[in-house]
């Protein structure tokens, strides 16, 4: 074992530095994630064509290609046709775009699960859809999705780590970059697993509290 102690309080600083970039990553493709899974929900669960078949082919898409190759598609691929992005950007659209087709589906499921009847007595109330929708279905659909899209957003944490191929200074890279420059592996990923471990505790926390709640409603 090559753990030293000095090392490890010595890498503090820098982790924790490469920390804030991951949850910068973290909290921007969460929110945009979300965003996109709340509509892609609603063109999964649309009678229109139009609206549907987009939604399925993006989600297929998106959850069949794993996100490494995505990230790299786009920060090694795209500027060959002339689009070069800000590996933050990349970053960012990777992580939401692939987040969001997972949210789709548990936005999708949720809907689909509350009692279709239900839609059926709105609309012969003299709701339209987009009211019956937000007022009747989607409050309900809610508390169903919360805790499915809290994991989601466990894994999307842990999967932050991956933009470290395209350079980008997050917990991961630097706790590498210590590695080489002290060639020493055990010290600096202690701290990197320690702050990851602190950083997914709390959703944990929360995702384990939705579960519950939702057992006992």
């Amino acid at each position: 074992m090559d753990f030293e102690t000095d090392l490890f309080l010595e890498s503090l600083p820098a982790l924790f530095g490469g920390a804030w970039l991951t949850v910068q990553l973290t909290v921007v493709s969460v929110s945009l994630g979300l965003m996109i899974g709340v509509l892609g929900g609603l063109a999964r669960v649309s009678d229109h064509k139009f609206l549907n078949i987009p939604a399925l082919v993006y989600v297929t898409i998106m959850r069949g290609v794993p996100m490494l190759v995505t990230i790299l598609f786009l920060y090694y691929g795209m500027p060959s046709i002339g689009f070069v992005w800000d590996p933050f950007l990349v970053a960012v659209i990777a992580l939401a775009a692939t987040n969001g087709a997972y949210v789709t589906e548990i936005v999708r499921s949720g809907i689909q699960g509350v009692d279709r009847g239900q839609m059926r007595a709105a609309r012969s109330l003299g709701m339209s859809y987009p009211l019956a929708m937000r007022r009747i279905i989607l409050p309900q659909a809610l508390r169903r999705v919360l805790p499915p899209i809290t994991n989601e957003s466990i894994t999307l944490l842990k999967n932050t780590a991956l933009v470290s191929v395209i350079a980008l200074s997050d917990l991961l890279r630097v706790g590498l970059e210590i590695m080489t420059w002290k060639a020493n592996t055990f010290s600096p990923f202690a701290g990197v697993a320690l702050i990851y471990l602190c950083l997914t505790l709390p959703l944990v926390a929360l995702n384990t509290y939705l579960e519950r709640s939702y057992r006992i409603q």
